[in-house]
């Protein structure tokens, strides 16, 4: 039951990450900024994970493990409820940051947890379950949030991400017993997997995954609208959609990964890079693109699962370290791709973005390869 309560705590988390993209073109008219500044809410969170995540972790591996899970869940809630008064953009940005430096901790203490508690052979699917929570923030958080400011403008949507994450806090603290820390690692034995090539390589193809997934997905509500001509409503319902593919996407990951995680990676990226190039070639919104849009969606959610897996088994003896530099590699993949995509916007237009999706997606399977 513990990993099913630290998944719903990454609901939440992903919810308020996540959350803002739905609504980004809102925000961009609100504060009265472009649509590629307003990607700046979702590059600054990334980054500070990005950069400051694994050392936040390293210096509170030796703590009790829900009290980080409620720690971060708590800041959450302040982010979310200073996120939906803040009138200026600068205020937005600091409220977008403050939770930012705890994200990987959750994440690592999340999938630490679970992987400790699975059976042996398991642990694949234990993680799959952890990463469970991002399917279903994308299935139901981030949609239902992204419907609730269409109908009652953007603040809603920071206010119910703050539910979440107060729902979330609460099964928390009743529903985990305190787990101390019995067998510390030291400081110097975590650090020492950066100096491994194998991990640098895993490292370097998980950075360049994600930015391959977030240069499409971070505007994915601005090209919805712009290339497709869709509401903000019907928006939304592709990003349910979206979501409930990648529950499917996330189940198969956790199966395929028991068997090669390399051939699993390798076919993650085949087909994002199929998916680019059908979204750029599909033209005007149909059936058929509500279809691709589902096969994007199971795609783009097995990858958070197999980016994960990767980067955590190049690194045998420092698990829980290695948990949070996947996090927060993937994170800085994240901003690399909102900051690609948003310099391919201003050049030439949102409906190009695929094509930094697809050099990215080339690059990471080059760097694959070499591992």
């Amino acid at each position: 039951m513990t990993k099913y309560i630290a998944a719903f705590g990454i609901f939440g988390i992903i919810t308020t990450e996540f959350g803002v993209i739905g609504i980004l073109p809102q925000l961009a008219r609100y504060y009265h900024i472009s649509i590629e500044a307003a990607g700046m809410l979702i590059s600054i969170f990334a980054l500070i994970i990005a950069l400051c995540g694994p050392w936040v972790t390293l210096l509170l591996s030796g703590f009790d493990r829900k009290k980080l899970m409620l720690l971060t869940l708590a800041v959450f809630i302040l982010s979310n409820a200073l996120s939906a008064v803040a009138g200026a953009f600068p205020l937005q940005l600091l409220a977008r940051a403050l939770p930012a430096f705890l994200h990987p901790v959750y994440f690592a203490t999340a999938i630490g947890v679970a992987v400790s508690t699975a059976a042996k052979g398991e642990e694949h699917r234990a993680v799959a379950v952890i990463f469970g929570g991002v399917s279903l923030a994308t299935v139901i958080g981030v949609p239902f949030a992204t419907w609730m400011a269409s109908l009652y403008g953007w603040q809603a949507s920071f206010i119910v991400a703050g539910i979440v994450n107060v729902l979330a806090l609460l099964s928390v603290w009743t529903g985990v017993p305190p787990m101390p820390v019995t067998e510390k690692v030291s400081y110097g034995q975590q650090l020492r997997i950066l100096t491994r090539p194998s991990f640098l390589l895993a490292a370097l193809s998980v950075v360049l995954l994600l930015a391959a997934m977030f240069a499409m997905y971070s505007y994915f509500a601005d090209y919805m609208e712009k290339v497709y001509g869709l509401s903000g409503a019907e928006v939304s319902t592709m990003l349910m959609l979206f979501g409930v593919a990648g529950v499917a996407g996330n189940w198969l990951a956790g199966r395929l990964l028991g068997k090669s995680v390399w051939r699993t990676l390798q076919g993650c990226l085949l087909a994002l890079a199929l998916v680019y190039i059908l979204l750029y070639l599909s033209g005007s919104y149909s059936a058929y693109t509500i279809a691709l849009i589902a096969v994007w969606g199971l795609v783009h959610t097995a990858c958070f699962v197999v980016s994960q897996t990767w980067i955590r088994e190049a690194a045998p003896g420092a698990e829980d370290f290695a948990n949070s530099l996947g996090v927060s590699f993937g994170n800085l993949g994240l901003t690399i791709g909102t900051t690609l995509s948003g310099w391919v916007i201003a050049q030439a237009g949102i409906a190009q973005t695929p094509w930094a999706s697809m050099a990215l997606v080339l690059a990471a399977l080059l760097v694959g390869c070499r591992k």
